[in-house]
């Protein structure tokens, strides 16, 4: 029988990972730099991109390739597959994390349902869903050669479950129906790529709860108070999660959706 430490060794496979220079994306590229994979960081912001590169090559000694892309440019978008070619020549592992969060600054965001705009409904669907079709779809071959590829898509409760907008009252804070529509619409490609990129390809989601950067205390106090577990998410939560569905530990699953928010969906 396979050793577990066998079964979620990674040494020798690629992944790229979307949103590698971000918060969870770089708890992602750390997990799977950690069991041994080489991965490609793709990320919208060069600085942030290149450091996340150079530091995953110099705490794991793994090879990273920094990947400066405009995931809402569909010519770019392709063009990465054949990037991490010529730098690894194989691609066993995908990760969509990239996702458009946009602020209050962008018009019709960060508003009220009834001043939403659709330029910010089409920006947010671009990153957020059609991004991950595209990315796929140019990758897929080289996920089927690999004989172990994984594609996880990183979603949100809010794909998941209505927004409780009690919980922005007094502050700046929005839940834009973009945002939780394109992520929504992300779960059910899961689920269709599942099916159809099979037997040689798993697809699987992680859904990250609400995660913990400085948020103003009204709504901290409300989100924990919300949430079974007492607290918000750390990036370190997601550790686990990607691990599982991008190694061998889940050999046998596709189609699911890991839900990691301390059991914000339970109730």
């Amino acid at each position: 029988m396979t050793s577990l430490k066998e079964l979620m060794d990674l040494h020798g496979r690629v992944a790229l990972v979307t949103g590698g220079g971000g918060h969870i994306g770089g708890a992602i590229c750390d997990a799977l730099a950690e069991l041994g994979a080489n991965v490609a960081v793709l990320d919208s912001a060069e600085d942030s991109c290149s450091k996340a590169a150079e530091r995953l090559q110099k705490t794991y000694g793994i090879e990273a390739e920094p990947l400066v892309v405009d995931l809402s440019d569909e010519v770019e978008t392709r063009a990465a597959h054949t990037s991490v070619l010529s730098r690894f020549s194989r691609l066993d592992i995908l990760v969509n994390c990239a996702a458009f969060t946009g602020d209050s600054r962008l018009q019709g965001w960060c508003v009220p349902f009834s001043q939403q705009t659709a330029d910010a409904w089409r920006k947010a669907v671009e990153v957020n869903l059609t991004s991950a079709f595209l990315l796929t779809q140019s990758c897929a071959p080289s996920l089927d050669k690999s004989g172990s590829g994984s594609v996880i898509n990183i979603l949100s409760m809010y794909g998941l479950v209505g927004p409780d907008l009690r919980l922005y009252e007094g502050t700046n804070m929005g839940n834009p129906a973009a945002y939780a529509a394109s992520k929504g619409g992300l779960l059910q490609l899961t689920r269709w790529l599942a099916t159809v990129m099979a037997p040689n390809v798993r697809v699987n989601a992680i859904t990250p709860g609400g995660v913990w950067r400085g948020q103003p205390e009204s709504f901290h106090q409300a989100y924990v108070y919300r949430t079974p577990l007492g607290r918000m998410a750390t990036e370190s939560d997601f550790k686990g999660a990607a691990a599982y569905l991008a190694s061998d530990l889940s050999a046998y699953v596709t189609g699911q959706n890991l839900v990691v928010d301390g059991g914000w969906t339970a109730w």
